[in-house]
């Protein structure tokens, strides 16, 4: 039997467990910007990930709503949305994995996962705001 059309890595866990996994590891790498897992672990999670930044990138309130849903944490998709999309000046490749030696344990390989771009969370890059009132004229009543 083959493996044809199977997408993603199982882990050994089931469906509400790895979507649980993935959505924490994803949580922490937005917020601490690197972190240090499995390597299969940290190459699954670079797939939605990426596929995240594009959307925040985007923008709109339909990309947030869905960065929120499939991320579960309002925090981490409001640091995504405001503070490092913005800074993020590349079309793709977002993030970088690291060999990160062997797990002691039971020698798993590990990899650390970060931003290819230095990332600050200082404050978010302002955007020309478009208002429908700033663009109409008033008029002035005569007396």
């Amino acid at each position: 039997m083959h493996r044809h059309g199977y997408k993603g890595r199982k882990f050994g866990r089931e469906t509400d467990q790895r979507l649980a996994l993935t959505r924490g590891l994803m949580c922490s790498l937005i917020k601490y910007q690197s972190i240090t897992t499995t390597l299969a672990r940290a190459k699954e999670i670079r797939r939605s990930t990426e596929k995240l930044i594009t959307m925040a990138k985007k923008g709109g309130l339909h990309n947030r709503r869905l960065i929120i849903a499939r991320l579960n944490d309002l925090e981490a998709a409001t640091l995504l949305m405001d503070y490092i999309a913005p800074q993020i000046k590349r079309d793709s490749g977002y993030l970088r994995i690291e060999h990160a030696g062997y797990r002691r344990g039971d020698n798993s390989e590990m990899g650390t996962i970060s931003f290819v771009d230095e990332i600050s969370f200082d404050e978010p890059e302002e955007k020309p705001a478009k208002s429908a009132r700033t663009t109409k004229s008033v008029k002035k009543e005569d007396k």
